[in-house]
């Protein structure tokens, strides 16, 4: 009998997961390690490279003895990963030369301001606005100050680009991950080596360029499996949750609720450049390539994150939504989440988080409320920039990710988008997505595989006024962390003093 089960690697930014599909699609097993967040002093967010691959093997082996498959039934290994968070390693040992720079971390930021001059020629070549968000200004970090350049052969990639070279030894990527770094001309599909050059790096540190449902390469998983298996499905884990999601038509669009969130809508078969949100690819399968739009915002689930570990006023993220469903719905209170700066669509890395808005009503409920809507309206402001400038409108938001499963954001955020939100059974879509991009590859699945997820559908309930003012309160709030506000000149302020809340 043909071996037909699919195991997916899922690298996010906090932990490595192994899941096992078994030949309908479905998830059979799964095991889970997290690793270290290095944050030094001045807020730069690293992970060690070494770390993540023993986990991976680590959960590889853990899954296969929790589920009791017969190993010789793995057909293949797809991989769905954090994106942007880049390492540079020796090509010759197989070490990093350094942690990896993680996506949050905005250590690139003087190498992009000594870059502005370029800024529109890096925007109409890679699609994307010149920011320390993107792989590009994390390896050319790494470059400048480990001067690296003089030890040797090096490589230069992302978390695909590493697990891929650890596990089969090929140095390569998919489109969906180059696409992220700043250094791929999404028109011609290539390293561009003028962008390469504007951020000194030789593209020959670069991986070669794959189509995502290509076979990577071959691997036993040091030995866990009696022979090699195909690695025959790569791709950036918020485009495997919009395969996994079904969107595979132009309109269609999905956010995935993860340490950040991404917003992604499907534009079809030619890009659309816009000046907030950024013009990636989503894959190339089958021969044929889909391009999207996107806006991602650095902290969703790492708010309530930090609610539990830095200011403990939960003591796990199940409690986030039910305690802020306790909330006084009179109190004022926002909460701009901006640790690490702003992203799409206000590409503000100077800016920092601010709880404003604060009445004596404000208590621990109130505060992680607060905390809890800080995500449904980043993603509002994600989702407005989207459909003003791609000239798209959404008639549904599909969504993914661990937040997801929070019955209080969800109403929420169908509540200000004023959408239908619409949340699959299976919350595992980014592997969900690799493993299925691996399985069409093979035979194992068919094309239309998604259809047999069940969705729970929130619809909005909130009226226009009370959409309308409190939307002006989370632009108000926004505005102080990103102009130099003054909170008694805001709307915001006014509304309490005149409502006798303050």
């Amino acid at each position: 009998m043909a071996a037909s089960s699919i195991i997916a690697i899922d690298q996010s930014t906090s932990a490595t997961k192994a899941l096992l599909f078994d030949s309908s699609g479905n998830v059979a097993a799964m095991a889970n390690r997290e690793h270290k967040q290095k944050i030094s002093t001045n807020g730069w967010v690293s992970h060690d490279p070494m770390e993540i691959y023993h986990n991976t093997i680590a959960v590889i082996q853990e899954l296969i003895e929790k589920s009791g498959i017969v190993k010789t039934d793995i057909a293949a290994v797809g991989i769905s990963n954090q994106r942007e968070t880049a390492l540079v390693w020796d090509a010759v040992t197989g070490k990093p030369v350094n942690d990896a720079v993680v996506w949050q971390c905005n250590r690139g930021e003087k190498i992009c301001e000594k870059l502005s001059l370029y800024s529109d020629d890096i925007r109409q070549r890679t699609g994307l606005p010149l920011s320390p968000y993107f792989s590009a200004a994390k390896i050319a970090w790494l470059l400048e100050n480990l001067n690296t350049r003089k030890t040797g052969k090096l490589c230069a990639g992302t978390i695909d680009t590493w697990l891929v070279y650890k596990l089969t030894g090929n140095f390569k990527t998919d489109f969906s991950n180059a696409a992220r770094t700043q250094l791929m001309n999404i028109h011609n599909l290539v390293w561009d080596e003028k962008i390469c050059g504007y951020f000194g790096i030789d593209p020959v540190l670069l991986p070669e360029i794959c189509a995502s449902d290509s076979c990577f390469g071959y691997t036993d998983f040091e030995g866990l499996l009696p022979h090699p298996v195909p690695v025959h499905g790569v791709l950036g884990d918020s485009n495997g949750a919009l395969f996994a999601q079904g969107c595979l038509e132009s309109g269609m669009a999905k956010a995935t609720y993860g340490t950040g969130t991404s917003v992604m809508v499907n534009i079809g078969h030619k890009p659309v450049l816009c000046k907030n949100v950024v013009t990636s690819i989503a894959w190339i399968l089958g021969g044929e390539i889909t391009y999207v739009v996107e806006g991602n915002i650095n902290y969703s689930g790492a708010v309530i994150k930090w609610l539990v570990d830095d200011v403990k006023l939960i003591s796990s993220a199940r409690e986030a939504g039910a305690l802020a469903a306790s909330a006084n719905l009179a109190d004022t209170a926002y909460l701009v989440p901006a640790f690490s700066g702003l992203g799409c669509p206000h590409w503000a890395p100077e800016a920092r988080a601010c709880l404003c808005g604060m009445s004596r009503t404000t208590g621990r409920a109130e505060i992680v409320r607060a905390a809890e809507e800080s995500i449904a309206w980043q993603i509002r402001d994600v989702v407005e920039s989207i459909q003003e400038e791609a000239g798209v409108h959404l008639r549904e938001l599909r969504a993914d990710g661990g937040a997801s499963r929070d019955t209080f954001l969800m109403q929420f955020q169908s509540d200000i988008l004023n959408l239908p939100l619409s949340v699959p059974a299976n919350g595992e879509c980014s592997a969900a997505g690799a493993a299925w991009v691996a399985g069409i590859a093979l035979g194992i699945y068919d094309r239309h595989i998604w259809n047999r997820m069940a969705h729970t559908v929130y619809s909005p309930a909130m009226d226009e006024t009370e959409r309308g003012r409190r939307r002006r309160g989370w632009k108000d709030a926004v505005r102080m962390v990103t102009v130099n506000g003054s909170p008694a000149d805001s709307e915001c302020y006014r509304w309490r003093s005149v409502s006798g809340t303050v």
